[in-house]
């Protein structure tokens, strides 16, 4: 008698980077993201971020699931690609399609570096690890268009991983402080365009899985040591939900591995 084969089912995951969420903005602001936890439908967690708790570093260990001691990645002011295999090749590699809407040093860390606007804004090559991507250079691009740029890039393409990277919390920040109503409200409108498009994500099959790179403390900086700047909040939606949310934001890379299958 033949064998019988089943066919795996495709994973599609979309990563939500909130840039500078705190955890007690994530906590006080975000309440579709807390009624899908409260309703089952998504798991609440907080993870260890990286020192130096910057920027930059923190993308590329997200990516890459090493730390900036070890993958050489240390500051902002490092315009390079990462050393270490990131989520994005990984998929790659495996035929999988990839596509980001994120702020340009994304592009820089895992497609080429310098970021040069004219070549690398809007990208739709299949040989890069992020082959689908529209890359912002503008630190207060709203919110608003971010989530439309990432909309179309999942419709045009159908992506098996799209990184969604926002930069409106952060810069509301670093403007006027974490105790401010300014940044509490840029997490409310992140919050409430995570209410208009996860369940349109939900019903085209994907998971999300959304997440911090790092906090903000009450001088609109996120430099120091310290648990406001290092503990980040985690949310895994959808199928993604069951399994284990990581600790640490090095992790992250791993959980998005199994899920896809990569």
């Amino acid at each position: 008698m033949d064998s019988l084969q089943t066919e795996i089912p495709v994973k599609r995951l979309v990563l939500v980077l909130l840039d500078g969420l705190s955890i007690a903005a994530g906590r006080r602001c975000m309440s579709c993201l807390a009624a899908l936890d409260e309703a089952g439908q998504a798991s609440y967690g907080e993870a260890s971020s990286i020192l130096p708790p910057l920027s930059r570093p923190a993308y590329a260990a997200l990516f890459s699931g090493r730390p900036p001691l070890s993958n050489g990645i240390l500051h902002n002011d490092f315009p390079s690609l990462c050393p270490a295999p990131t989520i994005f090749q990984k998929a790659v590699n495996l035929g999988l399609v990839t596509a980001a809407a994120a702020y340009f040093w994304v592009s820089e860390l895992c497609n080429r570096a310098p970021f040069i606007a004219e070549r690398d804004r809007i990208t739709d090559d299949a040989n890069l690890p992020i082959s689908h991507g529209i890359f912002y250079s503008c630190d207060a691009y709203p919110d608003e268009e971010l989530f439309r740029d990432a909309e179309y890039l999942r419709h045009k393409h159908l992506p098996h991983l799209l990184l969604v990277h926002a930069m409106g919390i952060d810069f509301a920040g670093h403007k006027f402080g974490a105790d401010s109503r300014e940044y509490r409200d840029a997490a409310r409108t992140a919050d409430g365009l995570l209410a208009r498009y996860l369940p349109l994500w939900l019903a085209a099959g994907y998971a999300a899985l959304v997440v911090s790179d790092h906090g903000m403390d009450g001088e609109g900086s996120h430099y120091d040591a310290t648990d406001e700047n290092r503990r980040v909040p985690l949310w895994l939606v959808g199928e993604v939900r069951n399994m284990t949310r990581p600790c640490r934001l090095v992790e992250v890379a791993d959980l998005i591995a199994a899920y896809l299958r990569v």
